[in-house]
């Protein structure tokens, strides 16, 4: 794990890429920002957490770091290490991990639920949702429980990369770091609760219909498995939607429950 810091002091905040080593947009921001050296007024920690996936370009090395979370010092597993080290680096800081997807161009954030501090930085994110996850056994929030992560678009893209770029200022200039920094202030993101995994059957190609955030009404069909249509049981909206993004799963339900301003 690489841990850098820009500013003097103990950070407060922090920005963390390579969670998933094969999702480079978060390390190339967090190098970006590391090479530029911008002037900051507060401290800030960067980090690239899991470095071996990165160099293996895969997602994690034994299993899934942001399913390991709060981890374990003397843990089995590299990613059981490597989650007790990250929450000790960044545990108290008000965090911004970036990921990227299989699923949507688009930026969104997703948070285990909203509380002060994000509705305070969501809005100033250009991203198109706010996600609730709520309680998600494993998830960076069992160590780190100030984070929003923020999915910068299509996995390997150089639009992902300049989007996580683009989010990282604008969460440093929501949180002081760069108080200068150009941001938008919308308080009618739509937000969205998530709801079940969407299984998928075993097949040999996979295919889907709806499109990410855009509700599904009950008796539609929004997928298939080796042609077989995958029809709603009831209306939802989906997230995280793809073809072959999980192994067993096409994506998530999710529920709108409203907007940041109510």
């Amino acid at each position: 794990m690489r841990v850098e810091q820009l500013g003097d002091g103990e950070p407060e905040v922090a920005v963390v890429g390579g969670i998933h080593g094969d999702e480079p947009c978060g390390v190339a921001a967090v190098e970006q920002f590391l090479d530029e050296r911008p002037a900051v007024a507060r401290p800030v920690r960067f980090v690239v957490a899991n470095e071996e996936a990165v160099t293996q370009g895969k997602r994690y090395v034994e299993r899934d770091l942001n399913r390991a979370f709060p981890g374990d010092r003397d843990g089995a597993t590299h990613e059981d290490r490597l989650a007790h080290a990250l929450g000790e680096a960044v545990g108290d800081c008000t965090t911004l991990a970036l990921h990227s997807t299989q699923s949507y161009e688009r930026m969104f954030a997703l948070v285990d639920e909203l509380r002060e501090f994000s509705r305070a930085v969501c809005p100033r994110l250009s991203v198109e949702a706010v996600v609730e996850t709520g309680a998600a056994a494993g998830r960076i929030f069992d160590a780190v429980p100030d984070t929003i992560e923020v999915e910068c678009g299509y996995q390997g893209s150089a639009k992902a990369a300049e989007n996580a770029v683009q989010v990282t200022c604008e969460f440093l200039g929501a949180t002081g770091v760069l108080p200068d920094a150009e941001t938008p202030h919308r308080t009618d993101l739509p937000v969205f609760r998530l709801g079940d995994p969407i299984p998928k059957a075993a097949a040999e190609e996979y295919e889907v219909y709806a499109e990410n955030f855009q509700e599904v009404l009950a008796g539609e069909t929004f997928a298939a498995a080796d042609g077989e249509a995958v029809v709603a049981d009831e209306a939802f909206h989906p997230v995280l939607m793809s073809a072959y993004g999980y192994e067993d799963v096409f994506g998530y339900t999710a529920q709108r429950v409203g907007t940041l301003s109510g």
